[in-house]
């Protein structure tokens, strides 16, 4: 089994370390949802310059999805969206090591017995 010689900063480090990593996971998400108002904002403008040039809005969305600006729009936010979990994973499993880290010095482990002296 690991043993550490100071566990206090161990948990305190894994518990850092799962901070920054959920502040990181929160700003992909904004940048994710940023890139779909982007689509989403797009989408529309696409639609009412159809509309006045009478072409109709199944037409209007299929010539958007089209475009090099919607293809990025949506590729941004897939991509910032699996960057998010990725380190929404991350920062569960530091902030389990830094439980853990605290059970193990709330319960440490009982020192093996001493070996009988050979007569």
């Amino acid at each position: 089994m690991l043993e550490f010689t100071n566990i206090e900063a161990d948990e305190e480090g894994a518990w850092t370390l799962a901070e920054s990593l959920l502040e990181k996971a929160h700003s992909m998400m904004q940048e994710a949802e940023t890139a779909l108002e982007r689509f989403v904002t797009g989408k529309e403008l696409n639609r009412q310059l159809c509309s006045s040039r009478g072409i109709g809005e199944s037409d209007a969305e299929i010539r958007w999805n089209n475009t090099a600006r919607a293809r990025k729009a949506l590729a941004d936010t897939s991509f910032n969206v699996a960057q998010a979990t990725m380190y929404y994973g991350a920062a569960t499993a530091n902030y389990s090591r830094a439980l853990y880290l605290r059970a193990t010095a709330a319960y440490p482990p009982e020192p093996a017995p001493a070996a009988a002296a050979s007569v």
